[in-house]
This record gives C-alpha cells, sequence and structure tokens, in this order.
C-alpha cells in the first residue's frame, strides 16, 4: 500500500478535501490520509510515500522530520531541503537571470546585530552610503524580510525619511527595499506538478478574504501566455511542485512580485468555490503520479533545474524576451476632406465628356 499523508497546520477546508479526492478516485494499492506523527527516529521511513508539506515553514521540527523522511524516500512536496535554503532575494536575482521582470531590489544588513555578534562580526561591511544605494530604486518602496512570507513585517515607504524611520523596526531582521510597481493588473497563479497552472485575478489590496474578488481576466492572449510560461519557467528553475506566484502589470509588463510560496493560500473561503476545487483536484492528481511513481530505497523529491545545471557546471537558461503592446484607445475616425473647387476649365471638359454626340450614324 502507497499511503500518501498531508502535514498541516491551522488549515480547515483544504486538507480534509484533499484526503477525500484521492481517496474517491479508488486508485489500487493507494490510500490517503492526515499525517499522523508518533515518533521520528533517525534514518527510519515515515510510512509514507508521498507527503504534502503545508506547515514545516513554521514548526521546526517538522521541517527536520521531513529531511529525515525524504532520506528514507519519501516523496515530500515541496523539497524540504532546498525550501530550507530558498529566500525571497535570491529568487529575485534568478528571476534577473532568467530574464523574467521583477521590481529593482537592494539587500539592507540587519539594523541590530544578530544574538551572538558585535561590531567585530561585521568588519567586511564597509560603510554604504545609503542616501546614495536606494536612489536606484526610488520612492514609493516596499520594505520586506529577505526571507518568509505571510505579509510579515512588510512596510510601504513614502521616501528615504520614512526607511530611516522604520528601519529599526525591524531589529535582526535582514531586508529588501524594493521599487514599488503601480500596477493596472494583478494576478496570482497557482502551479502544481510544474504543469498545471491557474492564473487568477487578485487584488493585494484588498481585506484578506476579499483578495481574489479582483476584476476579470484581461482579454490580452499574449499577455497571459506569457504570464503562464514565466510561472512554470520559475516553478522548474526552483525545483517547486505546490507554489504560487504573484505578477503586477505595468504598462503591458508582467513583474514577478512573490514567487515564494510553497505552501500557499488555499481555504476555500479566501480563495473562492472555484479557485478551490481546481487546487484539490489538480493536488490529488499530483499526489497519486508521485505515489505511483515513487520507488522504495531510493531519493524520490524534485530538484529544480537551477540546482540540476549548477552540480552540471552549467548556467540556467533565459527566457526569450518578449514585449507586449499595451492596449490603446482606437484612434478617432478622421473627418472627410472636403473635395476641392474645379477649375471652369476642368468642368467643361467633363460636361463634353458626358453629354451625347450630336453626329447621325450611317445606316448600313
Amino acid at each position: 500500500m502507497k499511503k500518501i499523508g498531508i502535514l498541516f497546520g491551522q488549515e480547515n477546508t483544504f486538507p480534509q478535501a484533499f484526503v477525500e479526492a484521492v481517496n474517491a478516485k479508488n486508485q489500487k494499492g493507494i490510500h490517503a490520509e492526515l499525517v499522523s506523527v508518533e515518533k521520528c527516529e533517525q534514518a527510519v521511513d515515515s510510512g509514507y510515500a508521498v507527503i504534502i508539506d503545508r506547515i514545516s515553514q513554521d514548526v521546526p521540527f517538522y521541517r527536520a522530520m521531513l529531511k529525515n523522511a525524504a532520506i528514507c524516500g519519501t516523496a515530500v512536496i515541496n523539497n524540504p531541503f532546498w525550501w530550507s535554503a530558498d529566500e525571497k532575494f535570491f529568487n529575485n536575482a534568478l528571476a534577473v537571470k532568467l530574464g523574467i521582470p521583477v521590481p529593482k531590489t537592494l539587500l539592507l544588513p540587519s539594523n541590530k546585530h544578530p544574538e551572538g555578534t558585535n561590531g567585530m562580526s561585521f568588519r567586511n561591511l564597509a560603510g554604504m552610503n545609503w542616501d546614495s544605494m536606494v536612489e536606484g530604486v526610488g520612492f514609493p518602496a516596499y520594505m520586506k524580510p529577505h526571507a518568509g512570507g505571510g505579509w510579515k513585517s512588510v512596510y510601504r515607504l513614502e521616501d528615504k525619511n520614512d526607511l530611516y524611520a522604520k528601519h529599526p523596526e525591524t531589529n535582526e531582521l535582514v531586508m529588501m527595499l524594493q521599487e514599488e510597481i503601480i500596477f493596472t493588473d494583478y494576478y496570482r497563479c497557482y502551479c502544481i506538478g510544474q504543469e498545471d497552472v491557474r492564473i487568477m485575478p487578485y487584488d493585494p489590496r484588498n481585506p484578506h478574504h476579499l483578495r481574489y474578488v479582483a476584476p476579470t481576466m484581461s482579454k490580452e492572449k499574449k499577455l497571459i501566455d506569457l504570464i503562464k510560461g514565466y510561472v512554470l519557467k520559475l516553478n522548474k528553475a526552483l525545483g517547486y511542485d505546490f507554489n504560487t506566484v504573484e505578477f503586477a502589470i505595468r504598462d503591458g509588463i508582467p513583474y514577478a512580485i512573490d514567487f515564494c510560496n510553497p505552501a500557499p493560500d488555499a481555504d476555500i473561503a479566501s480563495v473562492g468555490q472555484e479557485n478551490f476545487d481546481w487546487v484539490v483536484e489538480s493536488a490529488a492528481k499530483l499526489a497519486i503520479k508521485r505515489a505511483k511513481a515513487h520507488k522504495d530505497g531510493q531519493s524520490n523529491l524534485t530538484w529544480g533545474e537551477y540546482i540540476q545545471s549548477s552540480v552540471l557546471g552549467k548556467s540556467v537558461e533565459p527566457v526569450k524576451p518578449t514585449v507586449v503592446a499595451v492596449e490603446k484607445a482606437p484612434a478617432k475616425p478622421k473627418t472627410p476632406a472636403k473635395p476641392k473647387a474645379e477649375t471652369k476649365e476642368k468642368t467643361e471638359v467633363k460636361e463634353a465628356e458626358t453629354k451625347p454626340s450630336k453626329a447621325k450614324t450611317k445606316k448600313a
């Protein structure tokens, strides 16, 4: 029996629906359940062929447990080793190398020394000219942690004085300063199994439960296709089988804003019924596929193209640049030009051509 488990925290809709969806498919030799942890012993199999991880980002015990399960052959979704190493600033740098537009971004040193360090620990950190440094990003801007998520410790900054006033509040956090993208449209895109993509109109300015109650999808097919291509490229490079990517559209260009969400919101109350059904079905299909492909005694993890290319000493391939024309208002029809006044001479010639000839034809 191949067991599929889901590890979760405070969620109350997706985990249960996922288990029901897998079991409803009646796949021979495959059974899904909520993960049950009784103990965790080094190098001992967890008993699960596949585990969907929805909570280890907040519970260090679970992250260590999942790494142990992966060593023993469990296909953990997402890869716990990569998830531990991944962070937002790196993601932005990778997106640049892939040729995917992202906001201009700087990494800022923590305001306070991390515990156990002092000024001597930072002797390699040259004196930074913050005034000149931040000019390249501009204002308004956002300051947010270089790792993590959930909109924790995110600040919107109006100017440099605002930055200098709020940075001390971040204490030991390493922050990013990021250009604000004033957008006309915004999309949150689910990507499951590095194949299935669902592009959802989204508005991060709304209260959380209303963010998916947003404007309709753009009718610009070229833009939607471009977004889908970027989503797939990012997730294949990162190696995530369960992730969301957010895009802000400015002047017809989709800027990747947030694409490190390996345990993205899937609650029916926030994503809505249609999106919820899609996520449940896609996740169930992925889990069954990975359970069928599972092989005992070997690694069953997914590793991204960035890691694979690095092992081979190669670079990830950038996407080809694409320009999407910005939709413009239709041009006003031109008023027909008035006909020019004809000269007397031309008028007489026309009259002569149209009048019947007075000459009589001869009879045969």
